[in-house]
């Protein structure tokens, strides 16, 4: 698997990976109910996601396997994660944890002491385990729940000359 930078071209398969992952994986969230799952996925456009993938305030990131995006992350410049999904057929093999480490990383290179995101209740224990934390509770955008959650960022030590 290879995490990369997103480009224009990857709009539509990213969109695509990201409408899939909300409406197969993330059901603990939407219930199947139909006016929370169109408002969750309004906004998920091929022309938004260029948008997103071209905007300078955004890190946005693809994972692929054999030339195929398996999931899609994304980082404002301020640290807030603001994606991180992965295709149904892709789940539980590593990629959200990899997209995360990558999102993390990028983070700390554009010098952030600490990553936000608002989980799903779908991805709370995932983001637990990888070493966020509850920050309040409030409400969510499409779920009777969500988490707002952060995580310190360790510093990275410069190698001894």
């Amino acid at each position: 698997m290879e995490i990369r930078d997103a480009t224009v071209e990857d709009a539509e398969a990213a969109c695509q990976v990201t409408r899939r992952s909300i409406i197969d994986l993330c059901v603990a969230d939407h219930r199947n109910d139909a006016s929370v799952l169109a408002l969750w996925l309004s906004n998920k456009t091929r022309e938004n996601f260029a948008a997103w993938i071209t905007h300078q305030g955004n890190s946005f990131l693809v994972a692929v396997e054999q030339g195929a995006i398996v999931g899609v992350g994304a980082l404002t410049d301020v640290g807030e994660i603001t994606l991180n999904y992965v295709s149904p057929d892709a789940r539980f093999r590593g990629v959200s944890r990899a997209l995360l480490a990558a999102l993390e990383s990028r983070a700390r290179q554009q010098g952030n002491s600490r990553c936000t995101l608002t989980s799903t209740e779908t991805a709370h224990l995932f983001y637990q385990d990888n070493g966020y934390i509850d920050d309040i509770s409030s409400a969510p955008k499409f779920s009777a729940s969500g988490h707002q959650m952060s995580k310190p960022l360790a510093r990275v030590r410069a190698a001894s000359v």
